[in-house]
């Protein structure tokens, strides 16, 4: 005989087991209100380094340029540097994504302003004979670098504004182009070819996922290139760094123009695949010029080994990926704005990052541009930190919107 539970109870545990499978399918499903995986990459890098200018630096009070400073004392502002760069991130991620559209044409005329300060006398700072820096007592400060988030929310919001003409040369291109161009002005008259060069990527990108006519974008980059080409043809230490970097371990080349890209190469080649161990660099001690800077790739090469270096340009790929990941789902609800800053800033970030590690492996002419988040600077630390936080911000408003809720 069948074994048959009493009436009550069976029908008290199909209405119960049939209650628990409505509010299960009722429920909604569990979003985070912002991207984890993308806080713990950038945390991540900034604190890796952190370490890696501490080792790149630790030697540098034995010369007479650094006579005066401890052997910590980069580790330290480094670490204060990442401490503001982190607040001034926090409280930029609260800032809507709306009102950075409204504020972009303002906050481009002001880093004009600031771009033109640096050439005052008392107000300007020169080091190593460029005029890049306002003073703050505290700190340099660097209006390039913050152009270069800037231009990402300038460029966004004129293709919004001016999508309807994005095919005409007149009212469309022109306008953005003579901004452009009176921004790399002034930046070669610091001279900061390099940022320049960022800047004019960012642009260009923009632009063209903002649908400009491919014939005015194909001509456009032309005339760039033939631009970069005429500026390295007039300028003779550029030209003599050119030539040296097409030859660098031709004897004179090795010991003048391309000093810095054959002992960077030399630190690649010691660290081999897993390297020499942290703290071991031999190209830091005195050999290699910037190494806390620009070249501190080549300290993470020595010492990490290939497997370090690929490590952080994995981080950095993911970064990339990411922030046009986002500016896709951005667009895909109607948010063109938010969709395009997010891809402005993957392309800051992507080409500042290809052009610092091309420079490190001699893939491109030696320039001084920093690895975005990993290099010593308060300013590029605290401005790309920045410029996080907005990609965060528009995340945020992503999921807000998807889950039906209002900005």
């Amino acid at each position: 005989m069948a074994f048959q539970l009493p009436f009550r109870f069976a029908s008290r545990l199909s209405s119960s087991s049939g209650s628990t499978a409505i509010d299960s399918r009722a429920r909604p499903s569990k979003m985070m209100e912002y991207d984890q995986l993308l806080v713990w990459v950038v945390l991540i890098l900034m604190l890796l380094g952190m370490v890696m200018v501490y080792s790149a630096s630790i030697a540098l009070p034995d010369s007479p340029k650094y006579a005066a400073y401890k052997n910590n004392y980069f580790l330290v502002r480094q670490a204060m540097f990442i401490g503001i760069s982190v607040m001034v991130g926090l409280m930029t991620f609260r800032i809507p994504v709306a009102v950075w559209q409204r504020s972009a044409p303002y906050l481009f005329i002001g880093t004009l302003v600031l771009l033109m300060a640096v050439f005052l006398p008392g107000l300007g700072v020169t080091v190593n004979g460029g005029k890049r820096w306002i003073s703050l007592k505290v700190f340099n400060f660097q209006p390039s670098e913050l152009m270069k988030v800037v231009i990402v929310l300038y460029a966004a919001d004129y293709t919004v504004r001016k999508q309807e003409y994005m095919h005409k040369l007149t009212k469309g291109f022109m306008p953005m182009a003579l901004a452009v161009s009176f921004v790399g002005l002034l930046l070669l008259l610091e001279p900061d070819l390099g940022a320049f060069g960022v800047i004019v990527c960012i642009a260009m990108g923009i632009l063209f996922l903002g649908g400009i006519n491919a014939i005015w974008f194909g001509g456009i980059g032309a005339m760039l290139v033939t631009i970069f080409v005429s500026i390295i043809a007039l300028s003779k230490f550029r030209r003599d760094r050119f030539f040296a970097y097409l030859n660098p371990w031709e004897e004179d080349n090795a010991l003048n123009k391309a000093y810095q890209l054959t002992h960077s190469l030399i630190a690649f080649g010691r660290g081999e695949f897993f390297g020499v161990g942290l703290g071991g660099s031999l190209e830091k001690l005195h050999y290699l010029p910037e190494a806390h800077t620009d070249f501190l790739l080549a300290v993470i090469g020595e010492e990490l080994g290939l497997a370090g270096v690929l490590c952080v340009v994995a981080m950095f790929y993911w970064l990339v990926k990411r922030a046009f990941d986002i500016g896709r789902q951005a667009i895909a609800i109607d948010q063109t704005f938010a969709g395009l800053t997010a891809k402005g800033i993957g392309i800051w970030i992507g080409v500042q990052t290809f052009i610092n590690m091309g420079v490190n492996l001699g893939l491109l002419p030696t320039k001084g541009l920093t690895l975005p988040l990993m290099s010593y600077g308060g300013t590029g630390i605290m401005i790309n930190c920045v410029g996080l936080a907005i990609l965060l911000r528009i995340d945020y408003e992503n999921r807000v919107l998807m889950r039906g809720g209002r900005i």
